[in-house]
């Protein structure tokens, strides 16, 4: 049995690299054209590239979103940038259009043919007829249950991806006309503008029955999975994937780390008890996030599972710095000011090779060895002494005690 893909996502170049070396199998990327997410800022040709070779130095692979919904227009240089991609180095292809199937054969052989959730595949059936077409591995829709995606993995012989954390959609697999209707912007061609998340005046006829205090909103709560991994891994899906191209630096290192080791423990343990599990919920609410829970794959829907009343905005400040480099003889490291913290805080650092390891900030210093009390400049480089060693791409967060 092959071992199971971690897959993270990636919005450009720099967080790409974070997610290979906090432990991710591959990495799915948009580039400036024929993507879900074109407000990412997304990769240039030349990006794509370097991103391959990097791969490659790590025994990793990369995929390219090509998943928007086609209309006739938007097929205007899709063979060449697809040829252009292949010659970059990519790995796979994740398209929602079976029309660029037999394009893809013709400009891109050898390239692996995905099919994106978009495509709401939910069945066995379905699976079997993207295989017939060509497909290689086939994105389960997030409506499916874990006992309907094992019966799914017993029946068919294409590898599977399922999403195991990050961003839901109100509607079915992000089929959502919403952000069309509202602001002309084409969610299934690149343009979502997450429409179910705005908040809206709630009418009973004339009367408003909703207050300022309390708008109507009606976004998913996100996805998250630890309790499913294990069934997963057993019942042979070939790739966990996380959501997220649109999220930060921090984000990808701390939910990527946290699968990797789970996925990790689970092939030498063979088990996760409760505990353990918890423990690795626990560790993924250090990620910047919004409410989430296990989504579909409980087989249940009701509204705890939707965002009615708030927005469900949860973005911390606890990520502070990243490391840049370490002095053993000194002891200090060098490090990029993220959000403010300051002297006499308890500080955790994590990172590729380093595992929460906690400290209390001492002395800091800029650049002309000032002592600096509160780092409060973003971008800002500063020297602090650590009293164990780290490393370049580490990251520093607060301690809530």
């Amino acid at each position: 049995m092959n071992r199971i893909e971690l897959l993270a996502p990636a919005k450009d170049l720099a967080k790409a690299k974070i997610a290979i070396m906090y432990g991710a199998d591959a990495v799915y990327i948009g580039g400036k054209r024929f993507s879900l997410r074109y407000r990412a800022s997304n990769f240039e040709m030349e990006d794509i590239k370097e991103l391959c070779e990097f791969a490659k130095k790590y025994e990793k692979k990369v995929y390219v979103t090509v998943n928007m919904i086609f209309h006739d227009e938007d097929l205007i240089g899709i063979k060449e940038y697809l040829k252009e991609l292949k010659d970059a180095g990519v790995d796979g292809f994740i398209i929602s259009s079976v029309s660029l199937i037999p394009i893809i054969k013709s400009v891109a052989p050898g390239v692996e043919i995905h099919m994106s959730t978009q495509l709401s595949t939910v069945n066995s059936s379905a699976v079997e007829v993207l295989r017939s077409f060509g497909a290689k591995r086939v994105v389960l829709g997030r409506e499916c249950s874990i006992e309907e995606i094992e019966k799914i993995a017993k029946k068919v012989d294409v590898p599977l991806e399922v999403f195991i954390h990050g961003g839901m959609c109100s509607n079915y697999s992000g089929r959502c006309t919403l952000s069309n209707r509202m602001t002309n912007r084409d969610a299934n061609r690149g343009g979502c503008a997450h429409s179910c998340r705005w908040k809206y005046h709630l009418y009973d006829e004339d009367k408003e029955i909703s207050n300022e205090e309390c708008l109507l909103s009606f976004s998913s709560k996100d996805l998250r999975a630890p309790e499913y991994i294990e069934r997963m891994i057993e019942c042979g899906v070939a790739s966990l994937k996380i959501e997220g191209r649109m999220k930060s630096e921090y984000y990808i290192a701390q939910t990527v780390k946290t699968y990797r080791k789970m996925i990790d423990e689970i092939y030498e343990k063979g088990h996760l008890d409760e505990g353990r599990i918890e423990y690795y919920d626990k560790e993924l609410d250090k990620a910047e996030n919004r409410p989430s829970d296990d989504g579909f794959l409980s087989g249940k829907c009701d509204e705890d599972k939707h965002l009615y009343g708030i927005n469900g905005a949860g973005v911390t400040h606890d990520y502070v710095a990243y490391v840049h480099n370490y002095d053993e003889n000194r002891g200090l490291a060098l490090i990029e000011v993220k959000n403010i913290f300051k002297s006499g805080d308890s500080l955790e650092v994590f990172g590729p090779k380093t595992d929460n390891l906690q400290f209390k900030a001492g002395l800091i210093f800029d650049d002309e060895w000032k002592k600096v009390d509160i780092a409060n400049k973003p971008t800002q480089l500063l020297l602090i002494r650590i009293p164990f060693k780290v490393y370049k791409h580490d990251m520093i967060r607060k301690v809530n005690e």
